[in-house]
């Protein structure tokens, strides 16, 4: 498939999220989503950053095409993930949203500093939650264009 067509047809999308509640109804959004996807889910930093790199047990692990991360993981949290993935220059195009519950200014304002590409709030309710997944999958997957993989 051309990487052209890639973000309408079907996209790798890595969440990294340490909250299996998150990841459930991340998982139930996308299911109920019109657009092809495969949803890859790391559950600390250090973990996303190997699925990155295609190290350890994330040897064949592909290339997403975006990022979800959530701040607030184990390990390596999400601002030191963002930071590295923006040092890497394989790594640096790739967009990253954050998907995190906190509110803080500072932290919306650190994550666009490390060049985040949207930083988006979780909401407490489920199917509001269910709604912020769907409207990312909706901007990110059918209506921006993504740039193409490095397939190396």
């Amino acid at each position: 498939m051309s990487d052209q067509n890639r973000s309408r047809n079907s996209a790798d999308i890595l969440l990294v999220e340490d909250n299996p509640g998150d990841v459930r109804l991340t998982e139930e959004a996308f299911k109920e989503g019109q657009i092809a996807n495969t949803l890859h889910v790391t559950t600390d930093g250090v973990e996303a950053l190997d699925f990155l790199h295609q190290r350890g047990d994330h040897e064949d692990a592909p290339r997403p095409d975006i990022v979800l991360l959530d701040l607030n993981l184990p390990r390596k949290n999400g601002d030191e993930v963002l930071d590295e993935i923006r040092a890497d220059p394989d790594l640096e195009r790739l967009p990253v949203v954050i998907l995190t519950s906190s509110k803080a200014q500072e932290d919306v304002v650190q994550s666009y500093e490390n060049q985040a590409n949207a930083y988006l709030t979780k909401p407490v309710d489920p199917s509001e939650f269910i709604d912020v997944v769907q409207s990312f999958q909706q901007f990110w997957l059918s209506v921006v264009r993504l740039p193409p993989r490095d397939e190396s």
